[in-house]
């Protein structure tokens, strides 16, 4: 009775307050009331999870230091937790993606948290590339859906092998990242043989007449001028001329036999993968037309000679892939062409272009690159040059015959880089001859080097004179 009688004053008091003060003054002291502190606390965070890698379909066992009341997952399409005992629990990788699991006790302190990242598994990769490349170091990393692909290999080839295989397993080779590097690019040395011979056979005979022959009043002056056009200009030949009263006949002929050699041995050095070229010849100069109305024509220069173009991929230790281009070309009067009163020579070209596999040290011949060109021409007087015997005063025969054969032998070598000392010069113990030697003896240079040199001599393979660099 006590307790209700001190509520009911203690109600109106406060109704007497809210009377006296008014409504607006008792709620503005309400509001400026302190508020009490609101305890809120963050028992789990990210900031004390551990990292676990997951593959899908994997799964991870953990035990827990005290027993489990309850267990968050933040996205089971990701990852779920399953809990066989009060301290153990299973780890299950569900889809790609990330997200977090954490363990509670029965008082709601956090007994764990784990921050899943579940991946593509990569175990299988992993085992089939090393299975592959026994010598190399390839690692194999999930990025996102994908895989990214780190270490050293020994060639480009392995490389890109690894690349392959890797875009298989996964399905789509756009989501795989080649980050491999080759350990050492290999170089490849190229020794080259260009020969080419170009035979010719050139035949001529023809008789120029040149006379006056009358009956009566009637004289008739006759002038005949077979030519020899077969190789577009007149060549040069032997004349004979006799006399037969008022007939002039001039004989003219010439046989001529020729040979062509041209030879190359280039040496080249190049990267694996990188291509390098060659040539030994020169330019010749033609005009080109003017760029803008009104403007002068200008000059442009055209390469000939031998050249050699390569590109070498190495495909294991000593296989070599090698895609060679060479070419052979000679400037010739066919087929010529003026330009602004400038001729311009045509370019006769021999090319061959091919790509093999080698053993480093192995050789590859193009051969069979053979042309033979016969031309033969019979000018003379209409009529009478169809005359058998006497046909023969009013024409000429010209006949060329000509045969080119062109062969090329590449060979590769995979190189190494050597130290200067152990290179030598052509010019190594060169020394000018002295004057009296020169002018005496006529020589150009010294002698060095002779067969009592010290060190040890074999008296069976051993060579008896002077040698050295000798110029003739």
């Amino acid at each position: 009775m006590a307790n209700w009688t001190l509520g009911r004053i203690a109600a109106l008091l406060v109704c007497q307050m809210m009377l006296i003060a008014g409504p607006a003054e008792f709620a503005t002291a309400a509001q400026r009331a302190p508020e009490p502190a609101s305890g809120v606390k963050i028992v789990a965070s990210e900031s004390g999870s551990n990292f676990v890698p997951l593959g899908v379909g994997k799964s991870v066992v953990v035990e827990l230091p005290h027993d489990v009341k309850d267990v968050l997952v933040a996205d089971p399409k990701i990852a779920n937790a399953v809990i066989r005992t009060a301290r153990r629990a299973y780890l299950i990788g569900v889809g790609i993606g990330q997200t977090n699991i954490y363990f509670f006790d029965a008082d709601g302190r956090q007994l764990a948290g784990f921050d899943i990242a579940v991946t593509r598994d990569l175990n299988g990769m992993r085992g089939t590339l090393k299975q592959l490349f026994p010598g190399g170091n390839v690692r194999v990393e999930a990025i996102a859906d994908g895989v990214m692909l780190t270490g050293t290999v020994a060639t480009p080839i392995e490389a890109q092998h690894a690349f392959d295989i890797a875009g298989r397993l996964v399905g789509d080779s756009s989501k795989v990242v080649n980050g491999i590097v080759v350990r050492g690019r290999d170089q490849i040395m190229l020794k080259v043989t260009v020969a080419e011979v170009d035979r010719q056979v050139i035949k001529q005979l023809g008789i120029n007449l040149s006379g006056t022959a009358g009956i009566g009043a009637t004289v008739v002056n006759f002038n005949t001028d077979n030519p020899f056009s077969a190789n577009g200009a007149p060549l040069s030949s032997t004349n004979i001329a006799g006399v037969s009263r008022s007939v002039t006949a001039t004989l003219r002929a010439m046989d001529r036999a020729g040979v062509t050699r041209t030879l190359a041995e280039p040496t080249l050095t190049a990267i694996s993968g990188e291509n390098a070229s060659f040539l030994a010849g020169g330019k010749f100069p033609y005009p080109t037309p003017p760029q803008l109305a009104g403007g002068a024509a200008g000059i442009d220069w055209q390469n000939f000679g031998v050249s050699l173009t390569f590109t070498p991929v190495v495909l294991s230790q000593g296989r070599i892939s090698l895609k060679v281009m060479t070419e052979v070309s000679e400037l010739s009067p066919e087929n010529s062409v003026t330009v602004a009163g400038t001729t311009v020579p045509a370019l006769k070209v021999r090319r061959a272009d091919s790509t093999v596999e080698l053993p480093s040290g192995g050789s590859l011949a193009l051969a069979g690159l053979i042309e033979e060109q016969t031309k033969q021409q019979i000018n003379g007087l209409p009529g009478l040059l169809q005359v058998p015997i006497l046909g023969t005063l009013f024409k000429s025969r010209d006949y060329i015959n000509s045969q080119t054969e062109l062969m090329v032998i590449v060979t590769p070598y995979v190189v190494q880089a050597v130290a200067q000392k152990d290179l030598s010069r052509p010019d190594d113990g060169f020394a000018d001859a002295p004057d009296p030697s020169a002018v005496l003896l006529g020589r150009f240079n010294r002698l060095y080097g002779t067969s009592g040199m010290a060190g040890p001599i074999d008296p069976l393979h051993s060579y008896r004179g002077n040698y050295g660099f000798i110029l003739d």
